[in-house]
């Protein structure tokens, strides 16, 4: 099928492929397969041209020619100081508008966003560090700095993405580096910045590289992740790429766009859903069930209203369901574990919010009540996970507000925190002590006083002072 930029532009997110568009030159590209749409700006997938397979970037947005002339300039920026980067096979107009930009098609290419070959975090971090050093002595710097924008192919690494490549005439000073790596550190979890120190050894190993100081390069990534995770909540909230969202006068719908199809049906009518459920929880305030669709199995919770007076003081507050749907994704954000939230829905009148239902994936670990004996202390690797979850927390100044032994379940090696409607990340210091240690004490509470298990838990746990 032969079509032009404006019928991709028109397509949105779902552009039909394979398809075949025709260059400035005359010559046919023939995309098989689409990796990545960008709804209405930019199309990319894996095609061909006179037999060679090639990457096509087509750039289909009606004013598109600044953003492919800053991809072509970012890739010959990369090319010309010798940084590994995937050549560019053609770059030019579309014939009906648009732009395209083609490069080498790097054969079982991963991104280093995943696992490439097992690696972890800090060893990918260290795969990387030498083309950071190579770039920035060449004065180029990645502005959207993230694992995703590097492949590793045959023990090699890539950059790709030049749209996002900065040029500059000289090489970049020590402050500018800290400032572009900072990008790069804050896309991890807060538990990897204690890695930074050692991977930043093998960015010095590189001829040339200007090293910055750990002090200030750790307090810029914790700015740079503060912006980030304000961001990324406030995403949770409206329609992108990630997430598909729906307002109406009578419901707000917020739902992981991967997992729109197989929650379609729950989100049409949830009390059906929840009723062919399996019960877990019935209450006054709450609704659980466990629901299987189709080969995935979901937990459905939904917030009841007890009477007229309940309903008129939630009536004008951002619903507990929708709390929680964005206390999960803030965990999520911080790599702490909690079942992922696939979707929140609201029952509104205009401004005013009615019941509501959250949707979490289902997690099948058994609560530490069950887990935990308190005659004995923990298994050692049920004891690790347990204080590094508490002991992140305790960094990150976030208080759970009901620990209840079985709000947290052991499973596939993580203590993992369910019911999210009372947690708070703290800016205040002192309300922040004052709100761990009513946590604190509530966990406490679950064993006897005087038991070995409470006792240990209350050495081990961060901010003692408080008594069991």
């Amino acid at each position: 099928m032969l079509i032009e930029a404006a019928a991709l532009r028109a397509a949105g997110r779902q552009p039909s492929a394979p398809f075949e568009i025709t260059l400035a030159d005359g010559r046919v590209l023939a995309v098989s397969r689409l990796l990545r749409v960008l709804p209405g700006k930019r199309v990319v997938g894996e095609a061909s041209l006179d037999g060679q397979r090639v990457l096509s970037k087509l750039f289909v947005a009606s004013a598109s020619e600044r953003h492919w002339s800053r991809e072509r300039g970012g890739i010959e920026a990369l090319q010309a100081a010798g940084v590994a980067t995937p050549e560019l096979c053609w770059a030019g107009a579309l014939a009906g508008g648009g732009y395209a930009l083609l490069t080498e098609f790097i054969e079982a290419a991963q991104s280093l966003a995943d696992a490439c070959d097992g690696a972890d975090e800090t060893s990918r971090l260290r795969m990387v560090m030498p083309l950071l050093a190579k770039m920035h002595a060449a004065g180029l710097a990645q502005e959207d700095l993230h694992l995703g924008n590097f492949l590793c192919a045959a023990g090699r690494c890539y950059v790709i993405d030049g749209d996002a490549v900065r040029v500059s005439a000289k090489p970049l000073t020590a402050v500018e580096v800290s400032a572009n790596l900072a990008i790069l550190f804050a896309q991890l979890p807060p538990r990897q910045d204690a890695q930074i120190p050692d991977v930043l050894t093998t960015y010095a190993a590189t001829p040339g590289a200007q090293v910055p100081e750990t002090g200030p390069l750790l307090a810029e990534v914790q700015a740079v992740r503060a912006r980030r995770l304000r961001h990324f909540l406030a995403k949770t909230g409206r329609e992108c790429t990630q997430f598909a969202v729906t307002r109406s006068l009578r419901c707000f719908v917020a739902v992981s766009r991967d997992d729109h199809a197989l929650l379609r049906a729950l989100i049409d009518n949830p009390d059906a859903v929840l009723a062919e459920g399996q019960r877990l929880k019935s209450g006054g305030t709450c609704t659980v069930a466990g629901v299987q669709l189709g080969a995935s199995r979901v937990v459905v919770k939904r917030y009841n209203l007890k009477h007229w007076r309940h309903a008129l003081s939630r009536a004008w507050r951002p619903s507990r369901a929708w709390h929680s749907w964005r206390e999960g994704h803030r965990l999520d954000f911080y790599g702490i574990a909690t079942p992922r939230p696939l979707a929140v829905i609201e029952e509104r009148l205009g401004p005013l919010r009615g019941r509501a239902f959250l949707v979490n994936e289902y997690c099948p670990g058994a609560c530490l009540l069950d887990v935990l004996d308190a005659g004995q202390l923990p298994e050692p690797a049920l004891a690790t996970a347990l204080l590094e979850l508490f002991g992140q927390l305790h960094a990150l100044r976030i208080t759970h507000g009901d620990l209840k032994a079985s709000n947290l379940l052991w499973d596939n090696g993580r203590v993992v925190l369910i019911d999210l409607d009372a947690m708070h990340q703290h800016t205040s210091p002192t309300g922040f002590a004052r709100a761990w240690q009513r946590d604190r004490a509530r966990f406490l509470r679950n064993w006897p006083a005087g038991s070995p298990l409470r006792e240990w838990l209350d050495r081990s746990l961060p901010g003692a002072q408080s008594a069991a």
